[in-house]
């Protein structure tokens, strides 16, 4: 899947309600595409760690158009699932990223430390 209203329709198909009741999650997942228009972007919202950031922004659960109450994780997770067939950890992500040297911090002025 590629699209954040494929992903809210299965939401929709999987736990009730219409996919308006789950698209402002999806299109969350897939929002950091606007910055970076490569697959990588996934790195952010697509680990367990992003998983966690979405279930922080929107809380823990949603209320669909039926009355359910569906956890945001779960769908969150559904949708990582449906991308990727598995949920990696954010390490399983940053451990395929060469390390820059500006990574590190690097710095032009020296740093002075005063008591």
């Amino acid at each position: 899947m590629s699209k954040a209203w494929v992903h809210a329709q299965s939401s929709a198909k999987r736990w009730g309600g219409t996919p308006e009741d789950y698209i402002d999650i999806h299109e969350r997942m897939d929002s950091t595409k606007s910055a970076h228009a490569e697959v990588t972007h996934r790195c952010v919202f697509h680990s367990a760690f992003g998983i966690y950031i979405v279930e922080e922004i929107f809380g823990r659960f949603v209320t669909n158009s039926d009355g359910r109450q569906v956890f945001v994780r779960d769908i969150a997770e559904q949708h990582v699932l449906e991308d990727l067939g598995f949920i990696p950890s954010l390490s399983d992500w940053l451990k395929e990223m060469p390390a820059q040297p500006w990574m590190a911090g690097q710095r032009k002025l020296p740093v002075k430390i005063v008591d």
